[in-house]
């Protein structure tokens, strides 16, 4: 199909959209789920509108100034908007061409992210914190709700791992490129000589899975409960609060002890076990993808190192897209994370561009 057909299409769908909105006998469902579409699609139709009526401008303005018999002033004005109209229309056509690639379902989705604390010790550890302190400053500069649902920590600042929700608008699109290995180079605190570590820390960022996406049976899953360990004082050891669920098909284990309520446990054992299937299964349909058209624009493996924050040089690289910024304090601050991410944004909107070609 080609652009033009594609654009032709899009202006039909949000018309037969329109009237069936408006004819007012669907059901809320289906209501609910034209209305969404019709969101989607609209700034879309409202971009080829706007990318028509400059194409038609244009050949107006080639024709008046084509005309022997309109004034020279005028045929030289309209010669001159020609021009520069002319000069903006490949901007136009590609942030349309942007609008209609396909977006990643799950961009809206809400987040799970996951930090662990990798090769390094106790400086893995508290770089592992360090991340968690900038996820939850970055959630905070953009009014999203962060919530930590499991946490280990070490004691002396740093964290083993931790699982935090965090919801809001368009979490997903934003944080799903920080998934990979963290890696750090820094002298530790403890440090007497001053030699610089190299230590690093994982992150995985799910998308939420809500009941619709991921169906789980419960004859599939194996509950087993026991007793919290750890901090917790009386409560420790008093009673079976603490969850583990397997999921038998796949062999995810997922724990929950920070609450008191084994209900409280399993709810959120069960809300992050969801958002494990959800992403084997998105990642499951991304493999057939790339497998079918031969090449796959970043794999999203977590194996892969992404990222290296250099204290001694004050600057964090972005190993995917080469980009250095000397701005360290306030990317862990979370005020400069958007520069970074922005940029991870823009390429892969590039690639996907590309793969429509």
């Amino acid at each position: 199909m080609s652009v033009e057909e594609s654009f032709a299409r899009v202006l039909m769908r949000v018309d037969e959209l329109r009237d069936a909105m408006a004819g007012g006998d669907l059901t809320p469902d289906a209501f609910t789920a034209m209305s969404k579409e019709y969101a989607d699609l609209e700034p879309v139709a409202a971009r080829i509108q706007a990318l028509n009526a400059a194409r038609g401008e244009l050949a107006d303005l080639r024709q008046m100034a084509d005309d022997p018999d309109v004034d020279g002033e005028m045929r030289a004005l309209a010669e001159q908007e020609y021009h520069d109209l002319k000069s903006r229309l490949p901007e136009l056509e590609h942030e349309l061409r942007l609008l209609m690639v396909p977006k990643d379902e799950a961009d809206e989705k809400n987040v799970i992210l996951e930090i662990r604390a990798g090769t390094g010790g106790d400086e893995a550890a508290l770089f592992a914190g360090n991340l968690l302190a900038m996820y939850q400053r970055y959630a905070g500069a953009n009014g999203w709700r962060f919530e930590v649902l499991s946490a280990s920590d070490t004691g002396i600042g740093g964290i083993k791992e931790a699982t935090v929700e965090i919801s809001g608008r368009n979490v997903f699109s934003r944080l799903k490129f920080e998934s990979g290995v963290h890696r750090v180079q820094r002298v530790p605190e403890t440090e007497a000589g001053g030699r610089i570590h190299t230590s690093a820390a994982t992150v995985a960022v799910l998308p939420e899975a809500e009941d619709v996406d991921v169906v789980v049976d419960e004859g599939d899953l194996r509950v087993d409960v026991f007793r919290a360990s750890g901090a917790g004082g009386q409560h420790v050891n008093k009673t079976e609060s603490a969850v583990r669920i397997t999921h038998l098909p796949t062999g995810i284990v997922v724990s929950q002890q920070d609450e008191k309520s084994q209900h409280k446990n399993r709810a959120k054992a069960m809300k992050i076990l969801r958002a494990r299937l959800y992403e084997q299964e998105r990642a499951a349909r991304a493999a057939e993808r790339a497998a079918d058209r031969r090449a796959q624009v970043g794999s999203g493996d977590r194996s892969e190192r992404i990222r290296t924050y250099n204290f001694p040089q004050g600057r964090v690289t972005d190993h995917r897209i080469n980009l250095t910024l000397y701005k360290l304090d306030r990317v862990l601050a979370g005020e400069a994370l958007d520069e970074l991410i922005d940029a991870l944004v823009a390429e892969d909107q590039a690639a996907r561009l590309a793969m429509q070609h």
